[in-house]
């Protein structure tokens, strides 16, 4: 993690003018094109959900601006941004996850499947301390709506500046298969330039 100096940032007039607004996030949302990485998922038997989450957050640590946070006034670089989540359990009530990332995607999803079982044992919210932390993106799977936007809930008082993701219902359109996706970041931070390269990141992992 390293600290930016904001007097000689090019963000700086960037940064203060939408830190001093009552809701400083930029929301985005577009269909991605997932119906290759549907194939792989398919062909080699693992969780599609498992799949795209880990390109997203390829795509995530791919783009530099998605790695700063705003911590007491300061603004930070983190080396590594990491996969929060929430998984639904047989009660319909949910409980969070944190999945460290990792290019590698079978310790990833190892990782990820720990988690995912963890919560199956537990109630509650199981926070994980993701409430407090800040290396990570926090994000949820709405799979029973292919939306067209997403209001996430944040705490603008305490100067969050986490990104928030949320994934849609798959949908078929001309024999393809798209994914709806959400994402919210601190215009202070990232600009809809970075969220397009997110964008672009993410469909290309996809595809490969």
């Amino acid at each position: 993690m390293r600290k930016i100096n904001i007097n000689d940032w090019n963000r700086k007039d960037h940064y203060h003018f939408f830190s001093n607004l009552d809701n400083p996030f930029l929301g985005i949302t577009a269909n991605v094109n997932i119906t290759k990485g549907y194939q792989k998922a398919k062909k080699n038997n693992i969780s599609l959900y498992a799949y795209y989450l880990h390109q997203s957050m390829r795509a995530i640590n791919a783009v530099p601006e998605f790695k700063l946070r705003i911590i007491d006034g300061e603004v930070y670089e983190f080396d590594t941004i990491h996969a929060g989540g929430t998984i639904l359990r047989e009660d319909k009530t949910f409980g969070f996850i944190l999945t460290h990332f990792t290019e590698n995607f079978e310790i990833f999803n190892e990782n990820l499947q720990k988690e995912i079982a963890e919560v199956h044992q537990t109630t509650g919210l199981r926070l994980n301390n993701d409430d407090i932390s800040h290396d990570l993106v926090r994000q949820t799977t709405i799979p029973w709506i292919s939306f067209s936007q997403v209001l996430h809930p944040t705490n603008f008082k305490n100067g969050d500046s986490v990104p928030r993701i949320a994934y849609g219902k798959i949908f078929e359109l001309n024999g393809e298969k798209f994914l709806p996706v959400n994402i919210e970041a601190h215009h202070g931070l990232v600009d809809g330039y970075h969220i397009g390269q997110y964008f672009e990141k993410f469909q290309q992992f996809l595809n490969e």
